[in-house]
């Protein structure tokens, strides 16, 4: 028996006609390996087109057309990258939720890893984080450290990358955690209202293998304006947010993990609140 109801590999996508198929095949791999494996029973891939004017929308339409597994979301407007995760995690139908970039930033078989880390851990999101960044460039890698740096001192969150693609999440805790940020601070919220709320994140590094195709925006004026406001905006709401009771955090537990599995959770989820 499966030890996960499912997987599903989430892709925000933007002009990425040139790396789609790639991105699209690797995933595939990966899931038929944890489906070999036991680890989910059944997964999805899903699209969301944040508006490409390229041939991108269209290359996904084509895909899905053949693979009943892949699913593609449209947005008539460009939402950037906040707009396109929330539509994702909304319309996810697995019990894992994995978002990733199109460009492939890491080997997708790290994925079989992070899928064991949250089992074996009982944790809700598994985060990575880059063994090296010198191959993205001084600026850049420059930007990210002190941006993570900010977020540290702003939110109290102890993530080594916090914008990087690579975030495997239990589907549930959007049931508690509501995103607001349309920009990239998006990673930053997400991570900072579950942090807050109590639930488990654990961390893992990953070889990282800078764009060789398409487009990134991350380090532009316009998006690091739009991370800034919204950080402003949105940091004392989480600031206000209080852990939530040992029953809504306690982790399920899969049949596949035995009795002695599911005694552990049913007494730590009986633990006083701290």
């Amino acid at each position: 028996m499966a030890h996960f109801r499912g997987l599903t590999i989430l892709f925000p996508v933007w002009n990425e006609e040139s790396g789609i198929h790639r991105a699209i095949a690797a995933a595939q791999e990966t899931c038929e390996t944890l489906l070999a494996e036991d680890e989910i029973d059944d997964y999805e891939i899903l699209i969301v087109d944040d508006a490409s004017t390229d041939a991108t929308g269209a290359i996904a339409d084509e895909m899905a057309r053949s693979e009943p597994r892949i699913r593609v979301i449209h947005h008539p407007e460009n939402r950037k990258l906040g707009g396109a995760l929330k539509s994702g995690f909304s319309e996810a139908r697995k019990e894992l939720v994995l978002y990733s970039d199109a460009d492939l930033p890491f080997d997708m078989a790290e994925t079989r890893k992070a899928c064991r880390l949250m089992r074996i851990y009982r944790s809700d999101i598994v985060a990575a984080y880059r063994h090296s960044r010198t191959g993205e460039g001084f600026v850049r890698a420059f930007y990210s450290h002190v941006y993570n740096w900010l977020v540290r001192i702003s939110l109290g969150l102890r993530i080594r990358d916090v914008n990087f693609a690579f975030k495997l999440c239990r589907r549930r805790i959007f049931e508690q955690v509501r995103l607001e940020s349309e920009g990239s601070f998006i990673d930053a919220e997400l991570l900072a209202r579950a942090d807050r709320l109590g639930y488990r994140i654990i961390q893992f590094g990953v070889d990282y293998f800078p764009r060789t195709h398409g487009i990134s925006t991350l380090s532009s004026v316009g998006v690091i304006r739009t991370i800034i406001r919204e950080m402003f905006r949105v940091t004392p709401e989480i600031w206000r947010l209080r852990r939530l009771p040992p029953g809504k955090l306690a982790t399920p537990v899969s049949p596949a993990d035995g009795p002695v599995a599911a005694s552990r959770v049913g007494a730590a989820s009986r633990q006083p609140e701290r």
